[in-house]
């Protein structure tokens, strides 16, 4: 079995993005609407300035009692952020996320446009499947013995 790569694995393809001018609020609005762990910072069609995560909210701005109305995502979101391409190997991603410590990947294709964010959680599909599977097993085995 060939191993995956992290396009193929995204469980989002679509790619949830705010202007340079957003507040950390409306980011984090936007987070929660969209039900997703980042966003990117990118003004237009112009280039991807940074991405703004859930840790950096959590680091950045709660634990520094910043104000969420009135920082703007560009004071707080990490500046050009490691990319990688949608035929990075699964695998070679987590292991960038482990050795960096951080668990979101842009995912950037021809001419740096953004296909969209690999997260840890996109590496967990396979594992979790065959898991439910064998809870499922052992769910039915236990009913038959009664």
């Amino acid at each position: 079995m060939s191993e995956r790569t992290v396009l193929q694995s995204m469980a989002r393809r679509d790619v949830l993005s705010l202007g340079s001018l957003a507040s950390v609020r409306d980011a984090a609005r936007a987070m929660t609407r969209a039900n997703c762990g980042s966003v990117l910072v990118i003004d237009g069609a112009g280039p991807m300035l940074g991405i703004l995560t859930e840790r950096d909210l959590m680091t950045r701005v709660l634990a520094k009692g910043l104000d969420a109305d009135a920082t703007p995502v560009t004071q707080v979101m990490t500046r050009n952020p490691r990319c990688v391409g949608p035929g990075t190997k699964v695998a070679d991603a987590v292991l960038i996320m482990i050795e960096r410590g951080f668990r979101h990947l842009p995912v950037v294709g021809e001419g740096g446009r953004v296909l969209g964010v690999f997260s840890a959680r996109d590496a967990l599909p396979r594992e979790l499947n065959a898991a439910t599977g064998l809870a499922e097993f052992n769910e039915q085995v236990n009913d038959a013995l009664g």
